[in-house]
């Protein structure tokens, strides 16, 4: 008896050793905060505020309880008595970032999507993105909870607009489901909003009744849906009452000679067409003047099209990926510098100026990274580069930024709140080293991104998933 009891005890004192010596929850968001107090003044700083104003220099911010309470040159604007104090002399604040066609997933086998929220949630963070669309979902409920997490404040990563699986007819892609008809495309959208999705993406294969019948459920319920389509062209979705395009005109079937109704002729073949279109002609601008006309936004991802383009840079980035998937990617990269017959020598600059031509006809260009192809979109990096290509593509700097934070939010309905700096707003801004209206790649020299008022730290954010994304 004496020795069980022994035992027991021993075996409760060798547990709590155990508990004791078990390291803090390498998740927990107090180990990536940085800045935390009621008030702070923000002095000194060059703002950017996302409107498309000029930058202003000498300015200084109060943030008070997650809200921007003043705003103004810093002889008007005085920190309050007891603010915590932050000199930015040399440094600017941009509003966080609004990036609308991101995925909490990334390629890591033929035809499968490892499930990555943990890690992609602080790497867009890290990267001075914070809130995001997730532009298709091959989990389920993956990315809703993770959006019901972060809102309570459980971790560390931006506001979710939590999109539910891909709307898609008959594909060999594992994770997505087949929808068999459009009552079923209107279940599907009724199911998941009931589990708490919030935006809706129609897929390549996806036939214009199911399309039409998924629509008008969403629209019902007050959401949004999206598409990358191939099967049903841009003009039939904009007709059908679409909210949005993914991938610019570079998924846009509108243009092939011999297209068939409800049937995708292949990416290639409409691309082919993309590629020799006149962005001056009178069909690409009727069909210009039909989006801006039914109000349907365009999502540019530029950053995955990069990938699959020889002559472009090596993505940034890459060493937070397994060395397995890291090296995978690397030869993907290098088989694409070999194929100088590639398509997307010429599809590149022609998207880029496609996409400029909507905007400038006065459509609402948005913009995203995706993080599928071969790989090499890596989230945070590849945000930031998607400003440096909207710059490439004819923008000013500031436009840009216009592009990634204030239209993304008034697509998404946030702009009351997020998008832009200005008193009464929500604090979601991002430091950054230097001046990225000068210099665009300034952007990459994050240094405090602020989600509420509470400021993250990059670095760690970073260093918690080196060398590990892939596994989670």
């Amino acid at each position: 008896m004496h020795w069980q009891i022994f035992r027991a005890l021993s075996a409760a004192a060798i547990a709590v050793a155990v508990v004791h010596a078990q390291p803090q929850n390498p998740g927990a968001i107090t180990n990536f905060i940085k800045l935390d107090a009621p008030v702070i003044a923000l002095t000194n700083a060059r703002v950017i505020d996302g409107t498309g104003a000029p930058p202003r220099a000498g300015q200084t911010l109060v943030v008070r309880n997650g809200d921007i309470a003043e705003i103004g040159d810093a002889s008007r604007v005085k920190p309050p008595e007891g603010a915590t104090m932050i000199d930015l002399s040399g440094k600017s604040v941009i509003p966080g970032l609004v990036m609308v066609h991101e995925h909490l997933y990334y390629p890591t086998g033929p035809g499968i999507y490892g499930q990555l929220g943990e890690s992609f949630t602080r790497l867009y963070l890290a990267g001075g993105v914070t809130t995001m669309r997730t532009g298709g979902n091959t989990n389920g409920v993956m990315d809703l909870k993770l959006k019901k997490l972060i809102d309570e404040g459980q971790k560390a990563g931006p506001a979710i607009d939590a999109t539910a699986p891909y709307l898609n007819g008959p594909s060999n892609t594992l994770q997505m489901h087949v929808l068999k008809d459009a009552d079923d495309a209107r279940r599907q959208v009724a199911y998941w909003a009931e589990m708490g999705a919030t935006s809706f993406k129609a897929y390549m294969q996806i036939t214009r009744a199911e399309l039409g019948a998924a629509i008008d459920e969403a629209h019902k319920r007050g959401l949004k849906i999206t598409g990358h389509l191939c099967s049903v062209t841009y003009a039939e979705a904009a007709a059908l009452g679409i909210d949005d395009l993914e991938h610019g005109f570079l998924a846009s079937t509108d243009f092939v000679a011999d297209k068939q109704p409800d049937v995708c002729p292949g990416q290639a073949a409409g691309q082919r067409a993309i590629a020799a279109l006149d962005e001056n002609g009178a069909p690409f601008k009727g069909l210009v003047k039909t989006l801006v006309d039914k109000r349907v936004a365009l999502t540019s991802t530029m950053t995955v099209f990069e990938t699959f383009t020889p002559g472009r840079p090596m993505p940034r980035g890459l060493d937070v990926l397994l060395p397995e998937l890291k090296q995978q990617f690397e030869q993907a990269f290098a088989r694409t510098a070999r194929n100088e017959q590639s398509l997307y020598k010429t599809l590149l600059p022609k998207g880029m100026a496609l996409e400029r031509a909507f905007a400038r006809a006065g459509g609402l260009l948005i913009a995203g990274t995706d993080p599928t192809g071969s790989g090499g979109v890596i989230p945070g990096y590849s945000n930031q580069r998607q400003i440096e290509l909207l710059v490439e593509e004819g923008f000013t700097p500031v436009e840009a930024i216009v592009i990634g934070t204030l239209n993304g939010a008034r697509y998404l309905g946030r702009d009351a709140r997020v998008g832009s700096i200005a008193i009464g707003k929500q604090a979601d801004l991002v430091v950054v080293d230097g001046d990225p209206s000068a210099n665009v790649e300034d952007i990459r020299n994050v240094e405090t991104v602020f989600r509420k008022g509470v400021g993250y730290d990059p670095a760690k954010l970073i260093e918690s998933v080196k060398g590990r994304v892939g596994l989670w």
